[in-house]
C-alpha cells in the first residue's frame, strides 16, 4: 500500500475518535503539543537549518528563504499561537440555531467537524503546527503536505507533535506528513475523495491554481495578496506614512503585505512619502509622473501592477480620486486586503461599498489581515472566495453542520 493511503486511511479511524473528544481532552493534547515543541527546539532548529543551507544551495530568493526559516523567536510565536487555540471558544457542539416547527418538530442545527482536511503548502513550517492544532482543536484529523525545500523541518514538526500526542486522548494518526512531494502523489491527494473531505491550499497563485484545477476533493480556496492602499488627498501625512512602511517592511514575505500604492494627485506630501519608502531601501516601480519626477523610481510595467512581489519593492500610481483607486484596484486587485487613509467617511463608505475584497481597512495597515491579529488564534489560511468562508480562517471556518431533529412519534401526511 503506498504512503498517501496508508496515511489515509489512518486519518480516516482518527477522525471518527476525535470527533467524539470533549473541549478538555482536546485542550489537553494542545497544551501537550506546546510543551513538546518547546522541550525539543534545538531538535527542530537544527533540522530546520538542513532546509535553509538547502535553499541557499538552490538559490531560493529572499523572501522564500525567509518564510521557511525558524528561529527561537518564531517558536515562541508558534507555541503562544497552539496555546490561544487551546484557550478559544471550542465551535464543536455549538447549537448555531433551534426552533420548533408546528407540528411539534424540535430541529437544532449544531457545529461538527468536517472529518479529514488535506492542507496543501509550501515552504512556510508555521502552517505545519497552525493547522494541525486548529484541526485538533475542531476535532478534524489532517493531513499535511507541504514542499520539498520545507521537508526536514516539517518531518521534525510533526515527529514532536505525534510524540506529544501519545501521551493523550488524541490519536497520534489524526496528524500525518506526507513525505512524498512528488507531483504525482499530489495529484492522487487532490482526487482522494474517499478519505478526504476537504483540501485546503496555501502559498503562491500556482499551487493555488494546481489544486484548484486538478481537485475532485471539494477546495476550500486561500487567495494570493495583491493588496493595496489608496492615500486619499485628506490623509493625515504621518498616519500615511507609517500605514504604508508598516504595511510594506514589518515582514515583505507575506500576502498581507502591501504591493500597491494609490496615490491622491493633490495629496501634499507624496514626495514625503516616497523619499522615506526609498531611505528604507524600498524599489520603487512608478508610474509615468512619477517616475519622470523622481530618479529613484523605476518606470512600471503592466506587469507590476499584477505581481504579488513578497519582497521589498513597491509599485506607486497617481489616481484623481477615489474613484480611479477602486477602478485600479477592481483590475489588478486579488480580493484580499485593501486600504484606504482618509479623512473624509463619505469616500470610506464608497471605498467599502464598492471594493470587493475579504478584508478593507480604513486608517490601518493591510498587515493585521491575520488569524491571530483577528482573535481567531492561528489560522488555517486566508480564503478569497465567496463560498463557506472568507478572510483569515479560524475555528469557525473548518467546521461544518447537521441538523438534529427531536420528535413525540411525528409522521408525514
Amino acid at each position: 500500500m503506498s504512503e498517501l493511503l496508508e496515511k489515509a486511511e489512518r486519518l480516516k479511524t482518527a477522525s471518527q475518535t476525535l470527533a467524539m473528544l470533549s473541549t478538555e481532552e482536546k485542550n489537553a493534547a494542545l497544551e501537550q503539543i506546546a510543551q513538546t515543541i518547546d522541550r525539543e527546539r534545538a531538535f527542530i532548529l537544527q533540522e530546520n537549518e538542513k532546509d535553509m543551507a538547502q535553499g541557499r544551495e538552490q538559490g531560493l530568493s529572499p523572501a522564500l528563504l525567509d518564510r521557511l526559516q525558524l528561529t527561537n523567536e518564531r517558536l515562541d510565536q508558534i507555541i503562544d499561537g497552539v496555546r490561544q487555540v487551546a484557550s478559544l471558544p471550542d465551535p464543536v457542539g455549538e447549537i448555531v440555531a433551534e426552533w420548533t416547527r408546528p407540528n411539534g418538530l424540535r430541529i437544532q442545527t449544531v457545529r461538527v467537524p468536517l472529518g479529514v482536511i488535506g492542507m496543501v503548502y509550501e515552504a512556510r513550517p508555521n502552517v505545519t503546527v497552525d493547522a494541525a492544532s486548529l484541526c485538533l482543536k475542531t476535532g478534524n484529523a489532517v493531513l499535511l503536505r507541504g514542499s520539498t525545500s520545507a521537508l526536514h523541518s516539517n518531518k521534525a514538526l510533526v515527529a514532536v507533535m505525534k510524540e506529544a500526542l501519545r501521551t493523550t486522548a488524541v490519536p497520534d494518526t489524526a496528524i500525518e506528513l506526507l513525505e512524498d512531494t512528488s507531483r504525482e502523489t499530489a495529484q492522487r491527494m487532490f482526487r482522494l475523495n474517499e478519505y478526504l473531505d476537504v483540501l485546503i491550499p496555501r502559498g503562491g497563485a500556482g499551487l493555488i491554481r494546481s489544486v484548484v484545477e486538478n481537485a475532485t476533493v471539494p477546495v476550500l480556496e486561500t487567495g494570493v495578496g495583491n493588496c493595496h492602499i489608496f492615500i486619499d488627498e485628506s490623509a493625515e501625512r504621518q498616519m500615511a506614512i507609517d500605514i504604508v512602511l508598516n504595511a510594506k517592511l514589518q515582514r515583505p514575505s507575506v500576502c498581507n503585505a502591501v504591493e500597491t500604492v494609490l496615490i491622491h494627485e493633490r495629496w501634499p506630501h507624496a514626495g514625503g512619502l516616497l523619499e522615506a519608502l526609498h531611505a528604507r531601501n524600498v524599489e520603487l516601480r512608478g508610474d509615468h509622473r512619477l517616475a519622470s519626477s523622481y530618479p529613484f523610481i523605476k518606470q512600471a510595467t503592466e506587469d507590476d501592477w499584477h505581481t504579488e512581489y513578497l519582497a521589498p519593492i513597491l509599485a506607486v500610481k497617481l489616481v484623481a480620486d477615489v474613484d480611479e483607486a477602486i477602478a485600479h484596484i477592481r483590475r489588478y486587485g486579488t480580493k484580499h486586503s485593501e486600504a484606504i487613509i482618509t479623512e473624509n467617511e463619505a469616500n470610506v463608505r464608497r471605498f467599502f461599498q464598492a471594493v470587493d475584497a475579504a478584508v478593507l481597512y480604513h486608517n490601518a495597515s493591510t498587515r493585521f489581515t491575520d488569524g491571530e491579529q483577528f482573535g481567531y488564534g492561528a489560522e488555517i489560511g486566508i480564503s478569497t472566495q465567496k463560498l463557506h468562508a472568507r478572510g483569515p480562517m479560524g475555528l469557525v471556518a473548518i467546521t461544518t453542520t447537521k441538523s438534529l431533529v427531536y420528535g413525540t412519534g411525528q409522521i408525514r401526511k
